[in-house]
Protein backbone atom coordinates (compact mmCIF):
# COMPACT_ATOMS: atom_id res chain seq x y z
CA UNK A 1 0.00 0.00 0.00
CA UNK A 2 1.39 3.41 -1.04
CA UNK A 3 1.75 5.79 1.86
CA UNK A 4 3.17 8.86 0.14
CA UNK A 5 3.15 10.32 -3.38
CA UNK A 6 5.09 13.39 -4.48
CA UNK A 7 5.36 15.23 -7.77
CA UNK A 8 8.45 17.27 -8.61
CA UNK A 9 9.33 19.75 -11.30
CA UNK A 10 12.95 20.24 -12.35
CA UNK A 11 14.64 23.64 -12.31
CA UNK A 12 18.18 24.46 -13.50
CA UNK A 13 20.07 27.16 -11.61
CA UNK A 14 23.72 27.89 -12.42
CA UNK A 15 24.09 24.62 -14.33
CA UNK A 16 22.59 22.27 -11.74
CA UNK A 17 19.12 20.70 -11.94
CA UNK A 18 17.15 20.35 -8.73
CA UNK A 19 13.75 18.97 -7.84
CA UNK A 20 11.07 21.31 -6.61
CA UNK A 21 7.53 20.61 -5.55
CA UNK A 22 4.63 22.11 -7.44
CA UNK A 23 4.07 24.55 -4.54
CA UNK A 24 7.58 25.98 -4.77
CA UNK A 25 7.85 28.91 -7.17
CA UNK A 26 11.38 29.25 -8.59
CA UNK A 27 12.54 32.85 -8.47
CA UNK A 28 15.14 32.13 -11.13
CA UNK A 29 16.33 29.32 -13.31
CA UNK A 30 15.20 27.25 -16.28
CA UNK A 31 12.09 25.11 -15.84
CA UNK A 32 12.03 21.73 -17.59
CA UNK A 33 8.91 20.09 -19.00
CA UNK A 34 10.06 16.85 -17.37
CA UNK A 35 8.51 15.65 -14.10
CA UNK A 36 9.60 13.18 -11.45
CA UNK A 37 6.94 11.30 -9.47
CA UNK A 38 8.09 9.73 -6.23
CA UNK A 39 6.15 7.02 -4.39
CA UNK A 40 6.88 5.47 -1.02
CA UNK A 41 5.39 2.25 0.26
CA UNK A 42 6.18 -0.35 2.85
CA UNK A 43 8.35 -2.07 0.21
CA UNK A 44 10.53 0.93 -0.67
CA UNK A 45 10.73 4.00 -2.87
CA UNK A 46 10.06 4.29 -6.60
CA UNK A 47 10.54 7.12 -9.07
CA UNK A 48 8.70 7.62 -12.34
CA UNK A 49 10.22 10.00 -14.88
CA UNK A 50 8.04 11.68 -17.49
CA UNK A 51 10.22 13.49 -20.02
CA UNK A 52 8.69 14.79 -23.26
CA UNK A 53 10.82 14.28 -26.36
CA UNK A 54 10.35 17.03 -28.94
CA UNK A 55 11.75 16.81 -32.47
CA UNK A 56 11.80 19.72 -34.89
CA UNK A 57 12.42 18.97 -38.53
CA UNK A 58 11.86 20.82 -41.75
CA UNK A 59 10.50 19.66 -45.09
CA UNK A 60 11.48 22.12 -47.80
CA UNK A 61 10.34 22.08 -51.42
CA UNK A 62 12.85 23.89 -53.59
CA UNK A 63 14.32 24.12 -57.08
CA UNK A 64 17.91 23.83 -58.28
CA UNK A 65 19.10 22.24 -55.05
CA UNK A 66 22.56 21.48 -56.51
CA UNK A 67 23.16 25.01 -57.80
CA UNK A 68 26.13 26.36 -55.77
CA UNK A 69 24.30 29.68 -55.35
CA UNK A 70 21.50 27.87 -53.50
CA UNK A 71 22.14 27.78 -49.73
CA UNK A 72 19.54 25.10 -49.03
CA UNK A 73 21.73 21.98 -49.18
CA UNK A 74 24.27 23.54 -46.83
CA UNK A 75 22.19 25.60 -44.41
CA UNK A 76 18.51 24.91 -45.12
CA UNK A 77 18.20 22.69 -42.06
CA UNK A 78 18.81 25.70 -39.80
CA UNK A 79 15.77 27.64 -40.95
CA UNK A 80 16.10 31.19 -39.69
CA UNK A 81 18.93 30.29 -37.31
CA UNK A 82 22.38 31.65 -38.07
CA UNK A 83 25.18 29.08 -38.57
CA UNK A 84 27.63 29.27 -35.69
CA UNK A 85 31.21 28.14 -35.38
CA UNK A 86 31.48 26.56 -38.82
CA UNK A 87 31.08 29.94 -40.49
CA UNK A 88 34.16 31.35 -38.79
CA UNK A 89 37.48 31.72 -40.59
CA UNK A 90 39.05 29.12 -38.33
CA UNK A 91 36.66 26.17 -38.63
CA UNK A 92 36.09 24.58 -42.05
CA UNK A 93 32.58 23.51 -42.97
CA UNK A 94 32.39 19.71 -43.31
CA UNK A 95 29.76 17.43 -44.83
CA UNK A 96 29.62 13.64 -45.19
CA UNK A 97 27.40 12.50 -48.05
CA UNK A 98 26.04 9.01 -48.70
CA UNK A 99 24.68 8.67 -52.22
CA UNK A 100 23.11 5.77 -54.05
CA UNK A 101 25.48 4.35 -56.69
CA UNK A 102 23.03 4.86 -59.57
CA UNK A 103 22.29 8.40 -58.42
CA UNK A 104 26.01 9.06 -58.10
CA UNK A 105 26.53 8.25 -61.78
CA UNK A 106 23.94 10.87 -62.68
CA UNK A 107 24.50 13.59 -60.08
CA UNK A 108 27.74 12.78 -58.21
CA UNK A 109 29.82 15.31 -60.11
CA UNK A 110 27.24 18.05 -59.45
CA UNK A 111 27.24 17.24 -55.73
CA UNK A 112 31.05 17.42 -55.65
CA UNK A 113 31.08 20.69 -57.63
CA UNK A 114 28.53 22.18 -55.21
CA UNK A 115 30.73 21.56 -52.17
CA UNK A 116 33.93 22.54 -53.97
CA UNK A 117 32.37 25.84 -55.03
CA UNK A 118 31.32 26.45 -51.42
CA UNK A 119 34.80 25.44 -50.12
CA UNK A 120 33.30 22.66 -47.99
CA UNK A 121 35.46 19.79 -46.75
CA UNK A 122 33.47 16.79 -47.87
CA UNK A 123 33.42 13.07 -48.49
CA UNK A 124 30.99 11.41 -50.90
CA UNK A 125 30.34 7.72 -50.27
CA UNK A 126 28.52 5.93 -53.13
CA UNK A 127 26.79 2.70 -52.03
CA UNK A 128 24.53 0.08 -53.66
CA UNK A 129 21.40 0.95 -51.68
CA UNK A 130 18.96 -1.60 -53.07
CA UNK A 131 16.28 -3.59 -51.27
CA UNK A 132 18.45 -6.72 -51.58
CA UNK A 133 21.37 -4.91 -49.88
CA UNK A 134 19.32 -3.19 -47.19
CA UNK A 135 21.13 -4.74 -44.23
CA UNK A 136 23.24 -4.01 -41.16
CA UNK A 137 26.48 -4.49 -43.12
CA UNK A 138 25.62 -1.41 -45.15
CA UNK A 139 24.99 0.55 -41.93
CA UNK A 140 28.35 -0.61 -40.55
CA UNK A 141 30.15 0.51 -43.71
CA UNK A 142 28.64 3.99 -43.37
CA UNK A 143 29.57 4.20 -39.68
CA UNK A 144 33.17 3.18 -40.33
CA UNK A 145 33.58 5.85 -42.98
CA UNK A 146 31.91 8.51 -40.83
CA UNK A 147 34.24 7.66 -37.95
CA UNK A 148 37.29 7.93 -40.22
CA UNK A 149 36.10 11.25 -41.71
CA UNK A 150 35.17 12.79 -38.37
CA UNK A 151 32.06 14.87 -37.73
CA UNK A 152 30.80 17.22 -35.08
CA UNK A 153 27.77 15.27 -33.89
CA UNK A 154 25.63 18.35 -33.43
CA UNK A 155 26.56 20.85 -36.15
CA UNK A 156 27.60 18.72 -39.14
CA UNK A 157 24.66 16.70 -40.46
CA UNK A 158 25.12 13.60 -42.59
CA UNK A 159 23.45 13.97 -45.99
CA UNK A 160 21.65 11.07 -47.69
CA UNK A 161 20.94 11.41 -51.42
CA UNK A 162 18.95 8.66 -53.07
CA UNK A 163 15.78 6.60 -52.90
CA UNK A 164 13.95 5.26 -49.89
CA UNK A 165 16.45 2.49 -49.13
CA UNK A 166 19.33 4.99 -49.03
CA UNK A 167 17.37 7.35 -46.78
CA UNK A 168 16.35 4.53 -44.40
CA UNK A 169 19.85 3.06 -44.10
CA UNK A 170 21.58 6.42 -43.58
CA UNK A 171 18.93 7.41 -41.05
CA UNK A 172 19.62 4.28 -39.02
CA UNK A 173 23.38 4.87 -39.17
CA UNK A 174 22.90 8.50 -38.02
CA UNK A 175 20.68 7.40 -35.14
CA UNK A 176 23.43 5.03 -33.97
CA UNK A 177 26.53 7.18 -34.42
CA UNK A 178 27.33 8.74 -31.05
CA UNK A 179 23.72 7.95 -30.07
CA UNK A 180 22.28 10.42 -32.58
CA UNK A 181 23.87 12.56 -35.23
CA UNK A 182 21.70 14.89 -37.31
CA UNK A 183 21.06 13.88 -40.89
CA UNK A 184 19.42 15.34 -43.98
CA UNK A 185 17.32 13.50 -46.55
CA UNK A 186 17.45 14.36 -50.24
CA UNK A 187 15.03 12.00 -52.02
CA UNK A 188 15.71 11.37 -55.70
CA UNK A 189 12.75 9.06 -56.42
CA UNK A 190 9.09 9.98 -56.38
CA UNK A 191 8.34 7.20 -53.90
CA UNK A 192 10.82 8.49 -51.34
CA UNK A 193 9.77 12.09 -52.08
CA UNK A 194 6.21 11.52 -50.85
CA UNK A 195 6.82 8.70 -48.36
CA UNK A 196 10.16 7.79 -46.77
CA UNK A 197 11.58 11.31 -46.75
CA UNK A 198 8.94 13.03 -44.62
CA UNK A 199 8.59 10.64 -41.66
CA UNK A 200 10.76 9.55 -38.76
CA UNK A 201 11.32 5.87 -39.48
CA UNK A 202 14.69 4.36 -40.34
CA UNK A 203 15.46 0.70 -40.88
CA UNK A 204 17.04 -2.29 -42.55
CA UNK A 205 15.78 -5.73 -43.45
CA UNK A 206 16.59 -8.56 -41.04
CA UNK A 207 15.88 -12.29 -40.73
CA UNK A 208 13.96 -12.27 -44.01
CA UNK A 209 11.63 -9.51 -42.81
CA UNK A 210 11.22 -6.03 -44.24
CA UNK A 211 12.54 -3.27 -41.93
CA UNK A 212 12.70 -5.56 -38.90
CA UNK A 213 15.48 -3.43 -37.41
CA UNK A 214 15.16 0.32 -37.15
CA UNK A 215 14.54 3.42 -35.11
CA UNK A 216 12.31 6.48 -34.94
CA UNK A 217 14.64 9.42 -35.51
CA UNK A 218 13.50 12.07 -38.01
CA UNK A 219 16.00 14.00 -40.10
CA UNK A 220 16.72 17.59 -39.21
CA UNK A 221 15.51 18.40 -42.70
CA UNK A 222 14.28 16.95 -45.95
CA UNK A 223 14.95 18.83 -49.19
CA UNK A 224 12.52 18.10 -52.02
CA UNK A 225 13.46 18.88 -55.62
CA UNK A 226 11.29 17.41 -58.40
CA UNK A 227 13.98 17.97 -61.01
CA UNK A 228 15.59 14.68 -59.91
CA UNK A 229 12.61 12.86 -61.44
CA UNK A 230 13.72 13.80 -64.96
CA UNK A 231 16.30 11.01 -64.96
CA UNK A 232 14.00 8.35 -63.47
CA UNK A 233 12.67 5.46 -65.56
CA UNK A 234 8.94 5.68 -66.22
CA UNK A 235 8.36 2.65 -63.97
CA UNK A 236 9.86 4.51 -61.00
CA UNK A 237 7.48 7.44 -61.54
CA UNK A 238 4.57 5.01 -61.60
CA UNK A 239 5.94 3.33 -58.48
CA UNK A 240 5.91 6.62 -56.56
CA UNK A 241 2.44 7.56 -57.72
CA UNK A 242 1.18 4.50 -55.82
CA UNK A 243 1.88 6.29 -52.53
CA UNK A 244 0.19 9.44 -53.83
CA UNK A 245 -2.85 7.36 -54.73
CA UNK A 246 -2.80 5.81 -51.25
CA UNK A 247 -3.11 9.21 -49.60
CA UNK A 248 -5.79 10.24 -52.11
CA UNK A 249 -7.92 7.18 -51.34
CA UNK A 250 -7.54 7.55 -47.60
CA UNK A 251 -8.26 11.25 -47.16
CA UNK A 252 -8.32 13.51 -50.21
CA UNK A 253 -10.99 13.04 -52.88
CA UNK A 254 -9.72 16.00 -54.92
CA UNK A 255 -6.29 14.40 -55.18
CA UNK A 256 -7.91 11.16 -56.35
CA UNK A 257 -9.88 13.04 -58.99
CA UNK A 258 -6.73 14.87 -60.08
CA UNK A 259 -4.85 11.57 -60.46
CA UNK A 260 -7.84 10.03 -62.19
CA UNK A 261 -8.02 12.88 -64.72
CA UNK A 262 -4.36 13.87 -65.06
CA UNK A 263 -2.45 10.77 -63.96
CA UNK A 264 -1.36 9.74 -67.46
CA UNK A 265 -0.12 13.25 -68.22
CA UNK A 266 1.76 13.43 -64.89
CA UNK A 267 3.34 10.07 -65.58
CA UNK A 268 4.40 11.13 -69.07
CA UNK A 269 5.83 14.46 -67.87
CA UNK A 270 7.58 12.80 -64.90
CA UNK A 271 5.82 15.35 -62.68
CA UNK A 272 7.69 18.29 -64.14
CA UNK A 273 5.84 21.60 -64.22
CA UNK A 274 4.19 22.18 -67.60
CA UNK A 275 3.14 25.79 -67.08
CA UNK A 276 2.28 28.24 -64.33
CA UNK A 277 -1.36 28.12 -65.41
CA UNK A 278 -1.66 24.32 -65.27
CA UNK A 279 0.72 22.96 -62.67
CA UNK A 280 -0.97 19.74 -61.61
CA UNK A 281 2.47 18.26 -60.83
CA UNK A 282 3.15 20.84 -58.11
CA UNK A 283 -0.41 20.61 -56.78
CA UNK A 284 -0.50 16.80 -56.58
CA UNK A 285 2.88 16.42 -54.90
CA UNK A 286 2.10 19.21 -52.44
CA UNK A 287 -1.20 17.59 -51.43
CA UNK A 288 0.51 14.22 -51.06
CA UNK A 289 3.17 15.71 -48.78
CA UNK A 290 0.67 17.71 -46.71
CA UNK A 291 -1.68 14.77 -46.16
CA UNK A 292 1.23 12.52 -45.26
CA UNK A 293 2.55 15.05 -42.72
CA UNK A 294 -0.93 15.43 -41.23
CA UNK A 295 -0.99 11.70 -40.49
CA UNK A 296 2.62 11.34 -39.36
CA UNK A 297 3.23 14.44 -37.23
CA UNK A 298 0.87 13.55 -34.33
CA UNK A 299 2.11 9.96 -34.25
CA UNK A 300 5.80 9.96 -35.19
CA UNK A 301 6.63 7.09 -32.84
CA UNK A 302 3.56 5.08 -33.84
CA UNK A 303 2.26 4.93 -30.27
CA UNK A 304 -1.17 4.74 -31.89
CA UNK A 305 -1.28 1.71 -34.19
CA UNK A 306 -4.45 2.91 -35.92
CA UNK A 307 -2.78 4.50 -38.94
CA UNK A 308 -4.43 5.37 -42.23
CA UNK A 309 -1.00 5.45 -43.89
CA UNK A 310 -0.83 1.68 -43.37
CA UNK A 311 -3.35 1.20 -46.18
CA UNK A 312 -1.69 -1.05 -48.73
CA UNK A 313 0.82 -2.29 -46.15
CA UNK A 314 -0.92 -5.34 -44.70
CA UNK A 315 -0.12 -7.85 -47.45
CA UNK A 316 2.56 -5.98 -49.42
CA UNK A 317 5.55 -6.49 -47.06
CA UNK A 318 5.24 -10.28 -47.31
CA UNK A 319 4.58 -10.15 -51.06
CA UNK A 320 7.46 -7.76 -51.73
CA UNK A 321 9.99 -9.87 -49.82
CA UNK A 322 8.67 -13.11 -51.37
CA UNK A 323 9.17 -12.01 -54.97
CA UNK A 324 12.14 -9.65 -54.44
CA UNK A 325 13.28 -7.99 -56.69
CA UNK A 326 10.39 -8.57 -59.10
CA UNK A 327 8.12 -5.92 -57.56
CA UNK A 328 8.98 -2.40 -56.53
CA UNK A 329 7.59 -1.18 -53.19
CA UNK A 330 4.83 0.95 -54.69
CA UNK A 331 3.81 -1.88 -57.01
CA UNK A 332 3.43 -4.29 -54.11
CA UNK A 333 1.48 -1.64 -52.18
CA UNK A 334 -0.88 -1.17 -55.13
CA UNK A 335 -1.61 -4.91 -55.34
CA UNK A 336 -2.41 -4.82 -51.62
CA UNK A 337 -4.63 -1.74 -52.08
CA UNK A 338 -6.37 -3.37 -55.03
CA UNK A 339 -7.28 -6.43 -52.95
CA UNK A 340 -8.43 -4.28 -50.03
CA UNK A 341 -10.66 -2.26 -52.33
CA UNK A 342 -12.43 -5.53 -53.11
CA UNK A 343 -12.69 -6.21 -49.36
CA UNK A 344 -14.19 -2.73 -48.89
CA UNK A 345 -16.76 -3.28 -51.62
CA UNK A 346 -17.73 -6.67 -50.16
CA UNK A 347 -18.37 -4.92 -46.83
CA UNK A 348 -20.57 -2.33 -48.48
CA UNK A 349 -18.09 0.50 -47.93
CA UNK A 350 -17.58 1.17 -51.64
CA UNK A 351 -19.98 0.95 -54.56
CA UNK A 352 -19.11 -1.20 -57.57
CA UNK A 353 -18.61 2.00 -59.59
CA UNK A 354 -16.16 3.42 -57.02
CA UNK A 355 -14.23 0.16 -57.01
CA UNK A 356 -13.96 0.16 -60.80
CA UNK A 357 -12.87 3.82 -60.84
CA UNK A 358 -10.08 3.05 -58.38
CA UNK A 359 -8.87 0.05 -60.37
CA UNK A 360 -9.01 2.01 -63.65
CA UNK A 361 -6.93 4.76 -62.03
CA UNK A 362 -4.33 2.22 -60.89
CA UNK A 363 -4.11 0.75 -64.38
CA UNK A 364 -3.88 4.22 -65.95
CA UNK A 365 -0.89 4.90 -63.70
CA UNK A 366 0.63 1.67 -65.08
CA UNK A 367 0.51 -0.04 -61.71
CA UNK A 368 -0.17 -3.76 -61.22
CA UNK A 369 -3.50 -4.66 -59.62
CA UNK A 370 -2.91 -8.43 -59.22
CA UNK A 371 0.04 -10.81 -58.96
CA UNK A 372 0.21 -14.56 -59.27
CA UNK A 373 2.40 -14.85 -56.17
CA UNK A 374 -0.14 -12.97 -54.07
CA UNK A 375 -1.84 -16.26 -53.23
CA UNK A 376 -4.70 -16.80 -50.81
CA UNK A 377 -2.22 -18.51 -48.47
CA UNK A 378 0.06 -15.45 -48.55
CA UNK A 379 -2.90 -13.15 -47.84
CA UNK A 380 -4.00 -15.30 -44.89
CA UNK A 381 -0.46 -15.47 -43.51
CA UNK A 382 0.01 -11.71 -43.84
CA UNK A 383 -3.22 -10.91 -42.01
CA UNK A 384 -2.41 -13.42 -39.26
CA UNK A 385 1.05 -11.90 -38.80
CA UNK A 386 -0.47 -8.44 -38.70
CA UNK A 387 -2.88 -9.58 -36.01
CA UNK A 388 -0.06 -11.12 -33.98
CA UNK A 389 2.04 -7.92 -34.06
CA UNK A 390 -0.80 -5.44 -33.50
CA UNK A 391 -1.79 -6.06 -29.89
CA UNK A 392 -4.52 -8.52 -30.78
CA UNK A 393 -6.35 -6.24 -33.22
CA UNK A 394 -6.07 -6.41 -37.01
CA UNK A 395 -6.19 -2.60 -37.51
CA UNK A 396 -7.15 -2.61 -41.18
CA UNK A 397 -7.55 0.76 -42.97
CA UNK A 398 -10.24 0.59 -45.65
CA UNK A 399 -11.72 3.24 -47.94
CA UNK A 400 -15.30 4.14 -47.10
CA UNK A 401 -15.67 6.22 -50.24
CA UNK A 402 -13.38 8.12 -52.59
CA UNK A 403 -11.09 10.15 -50.35
CA UNK A 404 -12.29 8.95 -46.95
CA UNK A 405 -11.48 5.91 -44.81
CA UNK A 406 -11.76 4.23 -41.43
CA UNK A 407 -9.78 1.71 -39.39
CA UNK A 408 -11.48 -1.67 -38.93
CA UNK A 409 -10.39 -4.01 -36.15
CA UNK A 410 -12.23 -7.23 -36.87
CA UNK A 411 -10.61 -10.20 -38.60
CA UNK A 412 -12.10 -11.22 -41.93
CA UNK A 413 -13.77 -14.62 -41.78
CA UNK A 414 -11.99 -17.23 -43.88
CA UNK A 415 -15.09 -17.96 -45.95
CA UNK A 416 -15.50 -14.25 -46.79
CA UNK A 417 -11.78 -13.88 -47.48
CA UNK A 418 -11.92 -16.79 -49.92
CA UNK A 419 -14.92 -15.27 -51.72
CA UNK A 420 -13.24 -11.87 -52.04
CA UNK A 421 -9.97 -13.42 -53.18
CA UNK A 422 -11.74 -15.48 -55.84
CA UNK A 423 -13.66 -12.47 -57.17
CA UNK A 424 -10.49 -10.35 -57.17
CA UNK A 425 -8.63 -13.06 -59.12
CA UNK A 426 -11.47 -13.67 -61.55
CA UNK A 427 -11.83 -9.98 -62.40
CA UNK A 428 -8.21 -8.80 -62.32
CA UNK A 429 -6.11 -11.93 -62.83
CA UNK A 430 -5.57 -11.19 -66.51
CA UNK A 431 -4.89 -7.45 -66.11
Amino acid sequence: MISNNSKFSLVQVRGAWTRQTEQQRPAEGKLSEAKIYESESEHGVSWTVVSPVVFTYRVIQCQNLLDPSNDTLLWGHLGNEEPTGAMSNFTPVKRFVVIDEAVNQLYGSQVAQYFEAREVVHKILPLPTTEENKCLELVTKILEDIHEFGLDRRSEPIIAIGGGVCLDVVGLAASLYRRRTPYIRVPTTLLSYVDASVGAKTGVNFAGGKNKLGSYVPPVATFLDRSFFQTLPRRQISNGMAEMLKMALMKHRSLFELLEAEGRKLLHSKLQSCSEQDDSAAASTRIAIETMLEELAPNLWEDDLDRLVDFGHLISPELEMTVLPALLHGEAVTIDMSFMVYVAQQRGLLTADEKHRIVRCMLALELPVWHQDCTLALVQKSLSERLRHSAGSLRMPLPTGLGCAEIFHDMIEDSILCQVYQKWTDELGNK
